[in-house]
């Protein structure tokens, strides 16, 4: 029903598939007023919309032509078609006249591609009590459902919502309880008064809470989230969907979405934007049309920038800068600054669901950057990596920062240690910059160490983060020697090393390839995989390493475009036989042997067990449960997603080995 095709940090590009057609996501949905709807939202985008099943259920005329023609003919839209099932009806006017199983019935009954089982919408910052009260009748309304679809064997999609107020932790249990309950989608309610409070730091924590307590084979829904300017946030947390009438509601009230905020017709000079209504009209002119054309009008604008800003956002997914532009987005408001700055403390969690190498470079925007996945998970690398007895610190500059630091280094001070006279080949060089904080010159030509942009001018905030950073980093070395113009820079009141004259750092290309397999691969692995008489080739034109060989065997090649290792046979088997099991594998049932062996894709279905620290995109090894190297190639998803899935590819396989 949902296959990934794309991702970046939670973010996914995923399609969604129903009875009537395909879904690209991450998508909205316009709510469709069964009786008053005259806009056409298939011609400005829409691929599925939402309607309400009670409003039809509750108008004897529409309940039975709904019922004679189909739901699809009812509203004029003929691709996929979800309805509400009249819980909004209840958090406004505290009851409605159906019973649960009565409206999965209608909704089977009319034709609705995805229904929704009856939940109790639970306002934000109520009692707890009440909270829980409401989360129970909500799960168990939600059992009671499945239980009756299956038995009556209806071919009706159900949505199971998540609700529990503003409390982290009842959103978290109430996840988990309907994940158990295999429901096809998974909304996430009564959010509406949060965003429209401007509470969106309360918002991300409401949503994270659920997201990482939901499965990742299934679509997650935002309900009641219509504003573009919220889409990329909430995008980045693991939202699918999205729906709102905000599109004609703000209209009826002349006011024109933009992916930064609202704007009043009265308040216009200039239109906001390039659609067919801004490019078509002035202010004036628009201000002076009939109230229901320029209703009309303003709607179509609002659909054009929704639909617009989604389809810049799945850009952004393939391209890997989908954070860039959530940095972006939320400078529209404080408050939606406080957002991000917010989501910054679930950095852990998006980092498992981050690819371990993108397309695109990292463009520092401001101290949020550093909290993105790809620092958090550079800094857990670094901590990990094999260490020499002292560390040497340099200021930053130019890239490669290899290229231009050789030979003699200039003047040190002394950070930590004695005066002990130091020896360069028992000591680590890095280089102290924004955003990843240190990055060993070894490795400042992969990926994202090499791809990385930021400002000459520090904030404070960058300037506080270094020096965090080399303070923690400090602390694993004997002695610590700090280049001068960083201690000048950042105003360090330090000792002057008294043996400068002797630190000089020297390019080993073997030292190098090591460094790099450590890095990639998470494990003290660079002296087994290349050992041997090597032979390190390089490009004619850009003298960068291409191609490792031990004699003449191939063991890997180095990929241009991120630094990063691509295994051949012999690279694979090394890998293999020096590092233990689980890492780095993938293990498959043996069902699949064969077709593993024959370099055929791995889908996620046949995986038995997976190690719980590759990312996607990693290279990795292909075993059975007896760790038979079968293949190795590049895995698509993370461990969780390869596990929720029963369909779809887990690892693109480079190569098999035949018995």
């Amino acid at each position: 029903m949902f296959e990934i095709k794309a991702k970046d940090n939670r973010g996914r590009v995923g399609v969604l598939k129903t009875q009537h057609g395909k879904v690209m996501t991450p998508a909205l949905m316009p709510v469709i007023h069964p009786r008053k709807q005259t806009i056409d939202v298939k011609k400005y985008g829409a691929d599925i919309v939402i309607t309400n099943a009670y409003l039809i259920y509750k108008d004897p005329k529409l309940k039975q032509k709904a019922l004679d023609e189909g739901l699809h003919k009812l509203i004029d839209f003929q691709g996929p078609v979800m309805t509400d099932s009249g819980s909004f009806q209840l958090s406004v006017y505290g009851d409605v006249d159906i019973g649960n199983t009565e409206v999965i019935d209608f909704q089977e009954q009319i034709g609705s591609d995805i229904g929704t089982s009856l939940d109790i919408p639970t306002a934000p910052y109520v009692d707890k009590e009440e909270a829980r009260k409401d989360m129970e009748i909500t799960i168990k309304r939600a059992q009671e459902a499945i239980e009756y679809r299956n038995n009556k064997n209806y071919n009706l999609k159900l949505n199971s919502v998540v609700q529990g107020s503003t409390f982290p932790d009842l959103r978290s249990e109430c996840a988990d309880r309907l994940t158990s309950l295999n429901a096809d989608l998974y909304p996430i309610g009564a959010v509406v008064p949060l965003m429209e409070g401007y509470d969106y730091k309360n918002l991300v924590d409401v949503v994270m809470a659920s997201v990482k307590n939901l499965p990742d084979n299934k679509p997650r829904h935002l309900m009641g989230a219509g504003h573009p300017m919220v889409f990329a946030l909430c995008v980045a947390m693991g939202c699918d969907l999205f729906d709102s009438a905000a599109y004609i509601l703000y209209a009826e009230d002349d006011r024109l979405l933009t992916t930064t905020g609202t704007i009043k017709l009265e308040n216009l000079h200039e239109m906001p934007c390039s659609c067919e209504v801004c490019s078509k009209y002035t202010p004036d002119e628009l201000r002076k049309l009939p109230k229901k054309e320029r209703v009309e009008l303003i709607a179509a604008h609002n659909l054009h920038v929704s639909f617009a800003e989604l389809r810049r956002i799945r850009q952004a997914i393939y391209e890997g800068t989908l954070m860039e532009l959530v940095e972006l987005r939320c400078r529209a408001h404080p408050a939606l600054l406080d957002a991000v700055r917010e989501l910054g403390n679930y950095s852990e969690d998006l980092e498992k669901y981050d690819p371990s190498v993108k397309k695109s470079a990292f463009f520092y925007t401001g101290p949020e950057s550093l909290k993105r996945a790809t620092v958090t998970r550079h800094l857990e690398k670094l901590r990990n990596q094999p260490k020499k007895k002292d560390l040497i610190i340099l200021g930053g500059g130019r890239k490669p920062y290899s290229k231009y630091y050789q030979g003699r280094l200039g003047r040190f001070h002394t950070l930590t240690g004695s005066q002990e006279q130091v020896n360069p080949e028992e000591a680590d060089f890095m280089v102290l910059d924004i955003p990843f904080g240190l990055t060993p010159l070894d490795l400042d030509e992969t990926y994202p160490l090499a791809q990385n942009v930021a400002p000459k001018i520090l904030d404070d905030d960058s300037i506080e983060f270094l020096i965090n950073t080399l303070a923690e980093f400090s602390e694993y070395y004997n002695q610590v020697l700090i280049h001068a113009r960083p201690v000048r820079e950042y105003g360090l009141d330090l000792p002057e090393y008294e043996h400068s004259h002797d630190i000089r750092f020297k390019k080993d290309d073997t030292r190098k390839i090591k460094a790099i397999a450590n890095y990639q691969f998470q494990s003290d692995i660079g002296e087994q995989l290349f050992d041997g008489d090597l032979n390190i080739e390089k490009s004619k034109k850009t003298g960068k390493i291409r191609h490792i060989y031990d004699g003449e065997e191939l063991i890997a090649n180095m990929r241009a475009s991120d630094a990063n290792f691509v295994l051949s046979d012999e690279g694979a088997k090394r890998l293999h036989k020096n590092i233990n099991y689980p890492n780095n594998r993938v293990v498959v049932d043996s069902s699949v042997e064969e077709f593993a062996r024959d370099g055929k894709s791995v889908f996620s279905k046949f995986v038995v067990d997976i190690d719980s620290n590759i990312r996607a995109q990693d290279e990795v090894l292909i075993t059975n449960s007896n760790d038979d190297l079968l293949a190795y190639g590049k895995v698509l998803l993370n461990p969780k997603e390869i596990n929720d899935f029963n369909t779809g590819q887990a690892v693109k396989v480079r190569k098999g080995f035949k018995l």
